[in-house]
């Protein structure tokens, strides 16, 4: 009796599993939320398709980024991950979004909220995770941190608030230079939007009309003020004056997605640059050291946790358009978890740079073969260990 109630019940768990995949589909459409549009007459489609393998590659990346983030925490509360460790657990939709629309030419540069940007940009987990723990392995061999990661087209995050936007610019300004076909995507947050050297960038931008995408990834409280008592003009895609902008919802992986694609496609047509603004929401606090809790309360936090979720909203997407199973995710996330467990051992274990390593590549092209020390009759000799990887 117990061996046929098993067979039984694999048989029905065989036919269900069977019957899933025969109504699963290669392709659905989903409407999206109203764009908003400052001096453009049309703007990205509120309607969009996305096939079965982009939709669970997006599903993927968001995951990787939440799981190497909440794993980047925990190491930060172990005191194993030193300095600053800025989270970007929330706005998981506004990089994976972004970087679905890149081609081969398009760059990216900025703050310091990076580590999932490095990852979508080349990095393995386990070189992320022993970058932060300042190991042998990570991406800048340890030394840059938190902050400083860098990869192929990827100009790394900047602890200057807001100094990565006139970068960005000079980014894209290089690319149309050099005739690469290249935009920029120069990334800066709400806080950093009230910078003056932002706006500096903007005029220059457009007087040159530069293939730059400004975003701004609206988390709405800065560095811990809400964009309402810290911003006379919170609509920050109206911020560029005579550089067209869009509004998007930053919670939504495709709606992000399909404003990045239109940017681009502003942009190589010689139009000059535009902003974009995603509003978003940051889960942590602005770096591990703020609770977060101060300025907003618990209640907010997990109410947004349960209704605009980007991870969770998408998810539901796809299961509902039967893009994949339940059982599909289950078994993604279950490698991903086990993925980054591993790499966590890893950054843990991974020996640290020698110290004559310490003043290696400084320059790409050193004009002097020594450095100076703490004091200045103490030198340093300058070494090339690594390639300068966005030097041709």
């Amino acid at each position: 009796m117990i061996t046929t109630k098993v067979a039984l019940r694999n048989a029905v768990k065989k036919f269900n599993t069977s019957w899933q995949c025969r109504n699963l589909t290669n392709e659905a459409s989903f409407e999206l939320k109203p764009y908003k549009l400052h001096k453009l007459e049309t703007g990205p489609s509120t309607t969009t398709t996305v096939n079965k393998d982009d939709a669970l590659n997006y599903y993927k990346q968001m995951q990787y980024i939440r799981r190497i983030e909440t794993a980047a925490g925990n190491l930060y509360k172990e005191k194993i991950v030193r300095g600053f460790c800025h989270l970007y657990s929330g706005q998981e939709a506004c990089a994976v979004g972004m970087k679905s629309a890149f081609r081969e030419p398009d760059s990216i540069i900025s703050a310091y909220r990076v580590h999932g940007w490095t990852y979508l940009m080349g990095a393995s987990p386990v070189e992320v995770l022993s970058e932060l723990t300042g190991r042998f392995g990570g991406v800048a061999r340890g030394k840059g941190g938190s902050m400083h990661m860098y990869g192929k087209n990827f100009y790394g995050g900047n602890g200057i608030v807001g100094a990565q936007v006139p970068l960005g610019a000079g980014i894209a300004l290089a690319a149309k230079y050099l005739g690469t076909g290249g935009v920029c995507f120069a990334l800066y947050g709400d806080g950093a939007a009230n910078q003056g050297q932002v706006f500096e960038a903007y005029n220059m931008a457009k007087l040159w009309d530069l293939p730059c995408v400004f975003v701004c990834e609206n988390n709405g409280y800065a560095m811990g003020t809400s964009s309402e008592r810290s911003a006379s003009n919170t609509s920050y895609y109206t911020r560029g004056d005579y550089i067209p902008g869009i509004w998007v919802d930053g919670m939504d992986v495709l709606a992000v997605r399909e404003a990045s694609k239109f940017a681009v496609d502003y942009c190589v047509k010689g139009n000059g640059p535009i902003v974009l603004e995603t509003v978003t929401y940051r889960y942590s606090g602005h770096s591990m050291s703020d609770p977060g809790t101060s300025y907003r309360t618990r209640a907010e936090i997990q109410a947004v946790r349960m209704t605009r979720d980007p991870i969770t909203s998408f998810k539901e997407k796809i299961l509902s358009a039967n893009l994949t199973t339940v059982d599909d995710l289950k078994k993604i996330d279950s490698e991903i978890k086990t993925e980054i467990d591993r790499a966590v051992i890893k950054a843990k274990e991974d020996p640290e740079i020698p110290l004559e390593e310490l003043a290696a590549d400084i320059y790409s092209k050193p004009l002097e073969s020594e450095h100076r020390g703490v004091v200045p009759w103490q030198k340093l000799k300058h070494l090339r260990i690594g390639s300068a990887v966005n030097i041709k």
